[in-house]
């Protein structure tokens, strides 16, 4: 029953982790061209994202802008000299953003996001799937915001962030190689070679999370401007997860269900964090024409040190696990460049890297998670005065993670007498496709 249970606690990790593997580094086609940067630049409505006193500094009566994001990713991981590949659908993160002017100096908007989305499946049967098959997760922010230029060079904004949301994922729960042991201890020819036996479904739906969302834009000069942006960390808390078990085959059904049935009642609730985000910025104007700027992020990952695990029934609490991550804070820098190039097109290129706040002695493959470098290009095309449409493209391209390791517990393993303790280890790349599509208007 331990080993059972540490099983779904260690499957449980999959519903904050996943995020981190592919985290969201583009809400705005506009900012996406320019490297994803804006916490020193004037963006009106999409400012309540990247600063909200850019918000501030908004010259328009209204301004209303929508991105959306196409993530085409791909990971794969060499086991025994044999390269694995992922079989992911396409995550579509987007942002809808509206601001309004309420005098000169004062401005409020809302702006609706989705900060972590992704999904990722590794397929059924691959090696590592006693650790993960597949997993869909996508959170959403909604954000209502004020900003006040206290001065004409100086702004201040805030913003309450309102955040929820879901988790799909699978995992294999027997090692065939222990079940075929088991099986010929038992005089069966029955063999399932490389087919995982048993497999269990996880869904779970977090409660409503609030945070903040504050920053600082002061002009320099005609030229320069600077500016700091402070998201707060957020704890997204899920009060009961559902699992499901199914089964490779009847032969598998037979055998493993007295020993797995009791997960369709092992309901759990969990603790995982969204941590800090912390960014300054500055912009410069060499040209009328050209607008240069560059962002440096913290991420408050080193939050992330364990994962609480709590089980819903009185008779199997003695069996919280607390899962050992041991998290790193990691910087983001991110380098962009605009261009008007007539009155109607704007060129953009960006250059952004991203640093890996992932441990590879607890790595596990739903969260490939590594420093990744990120090219983007990008254009605005704006045929009337009030509107614009806005493209770009960014590619993710991982650095590798070698040699990376996840302990796990073989559920079988004490009954054939041997140590449950098993290490997955792997070598990981990634990469990733990013095109995205935006429109705004304002008046």
């Amino acid at each position: 029953m331990n080993k059972l249970l540490c099983s779904i606690a260690a499957l449980s990790v999959s519903l904050y982790a996943a995020a981190e593997g592919y985290q969201v580094n583009t809400l705005s086609a506009k900012q996406g061209g320019m490297g994803h940067t804006g916490v020193a630049q004037k963006l009106g409505a999409e400012s309540m994202y990247f600063n909200p006193a850019g918000l501030g500094f908004m010259d328009k009566t209204l301004d209303l802008s929508a991105s959306v994001n196409a993530i085409s990713a791909t990971a794969k991981a060499k086991v025994n000299d044999t390269w694995y590949e992922t079989d992911n659908g396409i995550s579509t993160p987007l942002m809808i953003s509206a601001a309004f002017n309420i005098y000169d100096n004062l401005k409020a908007g809302i702006n609706i996001y989705t900060p972590y989305g992704s999904s990722i499946d590794w397929t059924v049967n691959w090696p590592g799937a006693v650790l993960n098959q597949s997993v869909d997760l996508a959170t959403y922010t909604v954000q209502p915001t004020v900003a006040w230029r206290i001065t004409p060079k100086l702004s201040i904004g805030a913003g309450l962030m309102v955040s929820w949301g879901n988790v799909d994922l699978n995992k294999g729960l027997v090692i065939p190689s222990t079940l075929d042991a088991m099986l010929q201890g038992m005089g069966s020819d029955a063999r399932f070679n490389n087919t995982m036996p048993a497999s269990v479904n996880l869904t779970g739906n977090a409660d409503v999370a609030y945070g903040f969302n504050i920053g600082a834009m002061y002009d320099i000069n005609k030229k320069w401007t600077v500016g700091v942006n402070f998201r707060s960390k957020m704890t997204m808390k899920v009060k009961a997860g559902d699992a499901k078990v199914s089964y490779a085959n009847e032969i598998a059904r037979n055998i493993l269900e007295p020993k797995l049935g009791l997960i369709n009642e092992a309901n759990f609730k969990a603790e995982m964090p969204m941590p800090s985000v912390l960014t300054f910025g500055v912009s410069y104007r060499p040209l009328d024409a050209l607008l240069l700027a560059f962002d440096a992020q913290l991420t408050g990952w080193s939050t992330y040190k364990t994962l609480n695990i709590n089980f819903l029934d009185p008779a199997v609490s003695s069996y919280d696990q607390h899962l050992v991550k041991d998290y790193k804070n990691a910087w983001a820098f991110r380098l962009g460049a605009q261009y008007a190039l007539t009155g109607r097109l704007d060129l953009r290129a960006g250059f952004i890297v991203d640093m890996a706040p992932v441990n590879k002695n607890y790595y596990n493959p739903e969260t490939p998670g590594m420093t990744k470098i990120e090219p983007s290009l990008g254009l605005s095309f704006r045929p009337l005065p009030s509107l614009s449409i806005d493209l770009a493209m960014l590619y993710v391209a991982g650095v590798g993670e070698k040699g990376a390791k996840c302990p796990y517990l073989d559920l079988l393993a004490g009954q054939l007498g041997q140590d449950p303790q098993r290490t997955f280890e792997a070598d990981y790349k990634v990469y990733a496709f990013v095109p995205s599509i935006g429109v705004s208007f304002s008046f």
